[in-house]
């Protein structure tokens, strides 16, 4: 008889839980569930999406065990698979995050500059707390993290729990590729064979072809060329909302400091970072937007299946995002050795690069882990962009575990979005003002 998994979403009470959990049940041909627990320490919130989630599961999975819990052992006996995508301090905090830098005339992010840092201090303790409750109780079980910033987290993980069962991984390469695999006439990205290099949020394509090995960066190359990633994104969803299409159309200037490879959007923080603060509003930032909009929605969905007790015409569906932590849990589960993208550390797969950075890389995933694809040396350029960023994650890291607070103010200097070491100290101080009871102490 095949295998059936039990899985274990911690973020229970996140927004996108329920996409998650029918995402599961799409798939359940190549990767069969036997129980969906959900898992949160915010009983209130989780209540919401977990007993929409139930209804939904009675209505079209009833043979799937189900439940959720805010009790750790409950949540982490007898399971196969976590995937972990928690928000320490939910979007409250994040609005914290964007909206302090941009005081300074700083950049205010979620994962990158002095907000990504702020977020990482964070999210490093409720990381490890949720693995360490899966090594508790299931220890055979791997946890699939793509909780945010994946780069600091994922440092983290390495330094202070490096025999862990934990894949650290980002979907955001995944529906950059969606878009380049459409530009060229594909329909899919698992046409592409791809060769990538760089940190999470922060890399370069410096392969791109389709399964007979024919080239297709030129084509590539031309379309970012002119339109950044604007024109594939609108073709695939013509309602794209307004900061993601200028996030696309950016590209282009990003790509033009070097056309022999492909960036990540995310690049245009750290490369022009000037133009990201003179198109922001200090007042309402992303934070505001997904509170105002995504947040009310779902809730508000979720309510309306509990009070009328049934699924039915309510619109609920699959988050295709999360199509990709499916993948790698079927890739470890049924060995397929795809070959996919993670955070993991270096040890030697770029060259000539910091062998304990945490890089993004293409891996052969199967029922034994990951093996890294060798990247090979790569350009001063980006060689001197990278060993900036990973220093800052590494200062973030050492600053949580020592309580340092001179580390966590080289490494908000450190970064390429802050102008001096004056401006990251006025951050610093406001962060840990409104950080009080979510970081460490810091001395």
């Amino acid at each position: 008889m095949e295998k059936k998994y039990a899985i274990t979403i911690a973020g229970g009470g996140s927004t996108f839980t329920p996409g998650i959990c029918l995402l599961l049940l799409t798939h359940m041909d190549r990767f069969p569930v036997r129980k969906i627990m959900f898992y949160d320490n915010n009983a209130k919130r989780q209540e919401v999406i977990a007993k929409a989630c139930q209804i939904y599961l009675r209505e079209n999975a009833p043979e799937v065990e189900f439940g959720y819990t805010t009790d750790p052992e409950t949540a982490f006996t007898d399971i196969d698979f976590v995937m972990c995508h928690i928000r320490v301090g939910l979007y409250a905090m994040r609005e914290h995050d964007e909206k302090i830098p941009l005081k300074y005339g700083v950049l205010g992010q979620e994962t990158c500059g002095p907000g990504g840092i702020a977020y990482g201090m964070r999210s490093i303790g409720g990381v490890l707390e949720v693995l360490d409750y899966m090594e508790k109780y299931s220890p055979d079980a791997y946890m699939l993290n793509y909780s945010n910033p994946a780069a600091i987290v994922a440092e983290a993980t390495r330094r202070l729990r490096p025999n862990s069962k934990i894949l650290n991984i980002c979907d955001m390469p995944i529906g950059l590729e969606e878009k380049m695999a459409r530009m060229v006439g594909l329909k899919s990205r698992k046409e592409l064979n791809i060769n990538y290099y760089g940190l999470n949020h922060f890399g370069w394509w410096h392969q791109i072809e389709d399964k007979d090995g024919n080239d297709l960066m030129p084509q590539i190359r031309e379309q970012i060329k002119t339109y950044g990633f604007a024109k594939a994104a609108l073709d695939m969803n013509p309602n794209a909302e307004p900061s993601w299409v200028d996030t696309f159309t950016k590209a282009k200037d990003v790509y033009a400091l070097d056309p022999d490879t492909i960036p990540n959007t995310y690049l245009k923080y750290y490369l022009f970072p000037d133009y990201v603060v003179e198109h922001s509003n200090p007042e309402i930032t992303r934070a505001n937007e997904v509170m105002n909009h995504r947040e009310k929605n779902v809730f508000t969905l979720c309510q309306s299946i509990i009070d009328k007790n049934t699924s039915e015409g309510s619109g609920f569906k699959a988050d295709a995002h999360a199509e990709y932590i499916v993948d790698l849990a079927c890739a470890i589960a049924k060995n397929t050795k795809e070959k996919m993208l993670l955070i993991v550390p270096n040890e030697g797969a770029i060259e000539n690069f910091d062998r304990t950075a945490m890089v993004e890389i293409p891996c052969i995933v199967g029922k034994n882990g990951y093996e890294r694809v060798v990247q090979g040396a790569i350009p001063q350029f980006q060689k001197g962009l990278m060993e900036q960023q990973v220093s800052v994650e590494k200062l973030t890291v050492a600053a949580w575990i020592e309580g340092s607070y001179q580390k966590l103010w080289q490494a908000i200097t450190l970064s390429k979005t802050v102008p001096s070491a004056r401006i990251a100290k006025l951050i610093l101080d406001d962060f840990i003002e409104v950080n009080k009871g979510y970081w460490p102490e810091l001395k």
